[in-house]
C-alpha cells in the first residue's frame, strides 16, 4: 500500500519499491481508489509509482464528476506541467530512480504527451484514451497532438473507436505525428466499440470496455517494465 507524500507545496500518492519509476497522471477521477490500486499494482511489478494530484485532495472518493469537471475547466496547463516536472525531479533526485516514465489517462494522457515533449528524461510515455481533440478546449493552452512530435521516448497510446471526446480522425493525425518522429518507437492499441475512459472500472458493465482494458493493461505493464526496469 502506498502513502501520501508532500513534494514542495503539493501532495502526491507514492507506492515505492525501487529505482524504476513511473509518474501517474490521473483521469478526472483524481487520486481515487482506482488510481491508488493501479499505483499499488505497478509497485507489485517492481515499479515505484508516484501519482500527481490534479484536484488537490478532491477525487471520486469525495466529490461528484460535476464538481471535478468544474475543477478541470479551471486547470492551467503551465501550472499543471510545473507540478508534474517537480514530481519527476522528486523521483530522480529524492527517490533515486534511474529511469522514469509517465502514464496518463484521459486528461492525464494529454499531459503525458505535453510532459514527454518537454522533458526528455522520461523513458516512456503511456497514454490511455488521451483527451487530445484537435479543436482545443478553452482551458487548453497547448495542442498536444502537434507537441507530441517532440517526444523522443517510446510511446504507447491506447485508443477506443467510440471515443466521443476525440474523433477517430484526430487519433489518426496523432498516429501520423508520432510515427513521423526520428526517435522513439510508437505502439498503438485500437479497440473497436470501446468508449472514452474505458479503463475506468465504472464503465466495465459494458463488455466491450471491460474486454478492451483486459487486453490493454497487461501490454501496458509489459511496455513500462521493458523501458524503466
Amino acid at each position: 500500500m502506498g502513502v501520501t507524500v508532500t513534494v514542495g507545496e503539493q501532495d502526491a500518492y507514492l507506492a515505492r519499491v525501487g529505482r524504476a519509476g513511473m509518474l501517474l497522471l490521473p483521469m478526472i477521477t483524481g487520486i481515487g481508489e482506482q488510481l491508488r490500486a493501479w499505483a499499488d499494482e505497478l509497485a507489485g511489478e517492481g515499479i515505484t509509482a508516484l501519482a500527481w494530484d490534479p484536484f488537490k485532495g478532491r477525487s471520486t472518493d469525495n466529490s461528484s464528476f460535476e464538481e471535478l469537471g468544474e475543477l478541470l475547466r479551471e486547470m492551467d496547463d503551465d501550472a499543471a506541467l510545473a507540478e508534474q516536472k517537480a514530481l519527476l525531479d522528486y523521483l530522480f533526485d529524492d527517490l533515486g530512480c534511474d529511469k522514469v516514465g509517465v502514464i496518463g489517462w484521459c486528461l492525464g494522457g494529454r499531459f503525458a504527451f505535453l510532459l514527454g515533449a518537454r522533458d526528455h528524461r522520461v523513458a516512456n510515455v503511456v497514454a490511455f484514451h488521451p483527451t487530445v481533440p484537435s479543436q482545443r478546449r478553452p482551458s487548453h493552452t497547448y495542442d498536444a497532438i502537434a507537441e507530441a512530435a517532440a517526444i523522443t521516448a517510446p510511446v504507447l497510446v491506447s485508443y477506443p473507436s467510440a471515443d466521443t471526446a476525440v474523433p477517430n480522425a484526430d487519433f489518426e493525425t496523432l498516429q501520423t505525428v508520432l510515427q513521423a518522429r526520428t526517435a522513439g518507437a510508437t505502439f498503438a492499441q485500437y479497440f473497436p466499440g470501446a468508449d472514452h475512459g474505458f479503463s475506468d472500472k465504472s464503465r466495465h458493465g459494458k463488455d466491450v470496455n471491460a474486454e478492451a482494458f483486459r487486453l490493454a493493461w497487461p501490454q501496458a505493464i509489459a511496455f513500462m517494465k521493458s523501458t524503466v526496469v
